[in-house]
């Protein structure tokens, strides 16, 4: 049933992803299951909608990532970050989150389910430093856009991007912030939602 789902799934966000990847994504949602009796690390319990509202609305954003190095911070559960690992397996990811049972959590996820192209950090983003700069920063955010820039600004590459994955688009937000930021309306499948996308390129 859930593997069908995310098949199904992808074909309807145009996502080639090899069978190995899939199975790994049915592995995490176990993981996450499993862990969240105890470390409460999603609202959300069911399979069917740990598929949807976490893996597919992750993915959804996928065309969107430049890499080949991509952070993304307060990952929390490893969202969006271990869907877009297993569907970009030539780019590097970085899951940054504060909350150390969090980190546990995914290197724990990272171990189990052998992920190369995945690191852990456990530390605040405004004290973390990455000589290179990443090409994309991408956050299921909560704060505002603007706040986001000013957080993650130090951490971007030359011509690196700032992706924010949003519910509702929230005009007074937009003209708070920069005006160079491009709004997408993002469909995941199955989810009849608002989601949108907030790019913004240094």
């Amino acid at each position: 049933m859930l593997k069908s789902l995310l098949q199904l799934g992808l074909e309807q966000l145009n996502l080639l992803m090899p069978q190995e990847a899939q199975d790994k994504l049915l592995a995490y949602i176990d993981l996450l299951i499993k862990w969240n009796k105890v470390y409460s690390l999603t609202a959300i319990c069911e399979p069917r909608e740990i598929l949807i509202r976490h893996i597919l609305d992750s993915l959804a954003v996928a065309p969107f990532i430049i890499g080949p190095n991509i952070l993304d911070f307060g990952t929390g559960a490893g969202l969006p970050g271990i869907p877009l690992a297993l569907a970009s397996l030539k780019h590097n990811f970085v899951l940054l989150d504060s909350v150390s049972k969090k980190t546990n959590f995914l290197q724990h996820v990272v171990l189990s389910l052998d992920i190369k192209n995945v690191t852990i950090v456990n530390s605040r983003v405004e004290k973390f430093q990455f000589a290179q700069g990443f090409d994309t920063v991408i956050t299921r955010a909560t704060t505002s856009v603007d706040m986001i820039s000013k957080l993650v600004e130090h951490l971007l590459a030359k011509h690196g991007q700032i992706l924010a994955m949003r519910g509702k688009c929230v005009d007074l937000e937009l003209n708070a912030a920069e005006q160079k930021i491009s709004i997408h309306k993002i469909k995941v499948p199955y989810l009849n939602e608002e989601r949108h996308l907030w790019q913004q390129k240094s």
